[in-house]
């Protein structure tokens, strides 16, 4: 399936078939390449299992087919948005606790405390001989 994803112009042709199903002859009318071009890109979709074909007559109706598509989203981005989802959860967690008034003062103070003290250490490491 990720063959089949990889190439932009297989990517394009699904996203034309996210609006509905069309036949291989609107497919290739959309496209710079030949029909035949268009074709051997459809039969790969087909192989991955990513496009359903219907032949009606002579015309051959290709329709999206997201199941693949969603198993791949559950099995291998899903995973990865709750985890940043967790961690931007957790920051923004954080970010509310250090922004009530309490903690504000105290970050206040303990800034101010650190500057005292290296001021003072400063001073008396230029007052030494």
């Amino acid at each position: 399936m990720w063959r089949a994803l990889a190439d932009p112009t297989r990517r394009a042709l699904l996203d034309r078939l996210r609006a509905g199903p069309a036949t291989t002859g609107a497919l290739a009318e959309g496209h710079p390449l030949s029909r035949f071009g268009v074709m051997k890109h459809l039969r790969v979709l087909e192989a991955a299992r990513l496009l359903l074909v219907e032949e009606r007559g002579r015309e051959r109706w290709n329709y999206l087919n997201p199941v693949p598509l969603r198993r791949l989203a559950a099995r291998w981005l899903h995973p990865f948005t709750e985890a940043a989802s967790d961690h931007l959860e957790a920051l923004r967690r954080a970010v509310e606790v250090d922004a009530t008034p309490a903690s504000r003062s105290k970050t206040t103070r303990s800034k101010t405390t650190r500057r005292t003290r290296r001021a003072k250490l400063t001073s008396k490491r230029r007052s030494r001989p």
